[in-house]
């Protein structure tokens, strides 16, 4: 095996994986105010749904929790940081969450076992199936304080409040304000697959496919689910564990009848503080993100995202949770890509939160099968990709 140094890493940092964050700032910037200025119009046109700029604590229902504000500022302070509604899956495609205004005071409640409707009205002899552990029902009682434009007909359902019915109404308005806001030569409709409004956005560089999604956020609550931080676990430190989960989750409505449970708030946070110590983590990160983007995993629609490496950065925080783990550079490197292809070749990559939910559940094995020979070559010879 031909290995690489320090010095090899460090240059393929400042060009390579430099180069790439400039170009995916810039798309970012532009999307945000193109998207930003889409869902302000839908907003004025139905409140349900709020600009992307009132996500995370800038939200409506959270202004009335200014120390949670200032504790996310000051957890954030002096790093760029994306807007918490934006997370970028590959360079190209882009997920955003539109904040939901209306539904307030949630508790968890017990849910129903079973539901025996479909999504036109018409009731079901057998019932449809229960949610899988990583997504929930939603129900409208699960709200103490809920408007009454949520009491419609439309996006409701036996109480319950149904995604697929609330994107159908966004959609209808994402639609009108493209036309409305005269963005047709910048934004398109795409076909889509299910519960999911897709739209092509054109930057002065690249089109960039952005999935928008309706969400609820969910401040100061925690989902029973997600049995986190984990038992006797040294990572992170207990003050800042209970400052993420102070920061809440949110429920997506990304398929028909349930709701998707999504931590971004509290995986910023994590990837904002984790060298502190000044070790090496989000060098790591960066540096297999970009060999997963060029070498072994291209295109806008791999079969691991970003998200899927933050997950597996996690883990591997939390298994070598000291300082002195994450001094060596090449060391750490090689670490995380042996464990990327340990979880590539087993088909299973744990979510961080919700442990028992196996992320590749329904991923392409072909696909997952040709990434993990091409990670197996590159870690036979690393020094052909990094020099």
């Amino acid at each position: 095996m031909t290995n690489f140094t320090e010095e090899d890493l460090e240059h393929y940092l400042q060009n390579q994986v430099d180069l790439r964050h400039r170009q995916v700032s810039k798309s970012v910037e532009e999307v945000q105010k193109i998207i930003k200025d889409l869902t302000t119009e839908v907003s004025s046109k139905d409140a349900r749904f709020q600009s992307i700029s009132n996500s995370g604590v800038h939200n409506d229902c959270f202004k009335d929790q200014p120390a949670l504000a200032s504790k996310w500022a000051a957890l954030l302070r002096g790093r760029c940081t994306l807007n918490p509604a934006i997370q970028v899956l590959t360079p190209t495609l882009f997920l955003i969450s539109v904040p939901v205004r209306g539904l307030m005071a949630y508790k968890e409640r017990q849910a129903r076992q079973w539901r025996y409707y479909t999504l036109s009205g018409s009731r079901l002899l057998s019932p449809v199936r229960d949610p899988e552990k990583l997504h929930q029902w939603l129900e409208l009682e699960s709200f103490a304080n809920a408007s009454q434009e949520w009491h419609d007909s439309r996006v409701i359902m036996e109480g319950d409040i149904v995604p697929a019915k609330v994107v159908t109404v966004f959609k209808e308005q994402v639609q009108a304000a493209i036309k409305t806001c005269k963005f047709t030569a910048k934004v398109s409709i795409l076909e889509s697959v299910g519960s999911v409004v897709r739209v092509a956005v054109e930057t002065s560089d690249v089109q960039v496919e952005v999935e928008l999604v309706p969400t609820v956020e969910l401040m100061n609550c925690w989902p029973k689910r997600a049995r986190w931080p984990h038992l006797l676990q040294r990572w992170p430190s207990a003050e800042r564990s209970r400052s993420v989960k102070s920061f809440g989750f949110n429920l997506m409505a990304m398929s028909s009848y349930h709701w998707l449970l999504s931590f971004s708030r509290a995986e910023q946070v994590l990837l904002g503080s984790m060298d502190e110590d000044g070790g090496c983590r989000k060098k790591c990160y960066m540096v297999v993100r970009q060999l997963k983007e060029d070498v072994w995993c291209p295109g806008s629609k791999p079969v691991i995202t970003a998200h899927h490496l933050q997950m597996l950065l996690f883990w591997t925080c939390e298994k070598y949770p000291s300082s002195r783990d994450w001094r060596n550079l090449r060391e750490c490197v090689l670490r995380l890509v042996q464990k990327l292809h340990k979880c590539v070749s087993q088909r299973y990559i744990r979510h961080y939160f919700v442990r028992t939910y196996n992320l590749l559940k329904y991923t392409n094995t072909n696909e997952l099968d040709d990434m993990a020979k091409k990670i197996s070559n590159f870690l036979e010879n690393p020094h052909t990709y990094i020099h």
